[in-house]
């Protein structure tokens, strides 16, 4: 444990992603005083590209995403957690999102499947659909 608390309004986006419907993703990280995780941005863009570009390339974020995806025939959502920990971070900011993980990942109820990427690679479409639809 880091210390760092997690907002109330973490929880409030969350469900309003997941019982509400009206967010497709929250991207969340730790203020600037690095004492608490706060949201950074909700969107309810539903292009995958737009989520992928609100995570930097050299600082860490959390994220929530309502995967959509199709499997056999049938249209299916899960609700995907994300660790955004780029290379080209600094490391003193990676140990303080390592330890922070915990805090928010437990606070939010309902994650269906869980993503790290250190690169864009490992957060591209393809690579997360794969894990995502194979646990359906």
């Amino acid at each position: 444990m880091s210390g760092v608390a997690v907002d109330p309004a973490c929880l409030e986006a969350f469900q309003e992603l997941k019982l509400g419907k009206k967010l497709k993703y929250v991207v969340f990280g730790v203020s600037q005083d690095k004492t608490q995780i706060v949201v950074y941005k909700k969107s309810d863009d539903s292009s995958y590209e737009s989520f992928i570009s609100d995570l930097p390339e050299t600082e860490c974020r959390w994220a929530v995403y309502d995967f959509e995806f199709e499997k056999d025939g049938g249209k299916r959502n899960k609700i995907t957690f994300f660790s955004w920990s780029p290379d080209d971070a600094r490391i003193k900011d990676k140990m303080l999102f390592a330890s922070s993980k915990d805090s928010l990942r437990r606070s939010l109820v309902g994650i269906a499947a869980e993503i790290q990427g250190t690169d864009y690679s490992e957060v591209a479409h393809e690579s997360v659909l794969d894990k995502v639809a194979r646990g359906n």
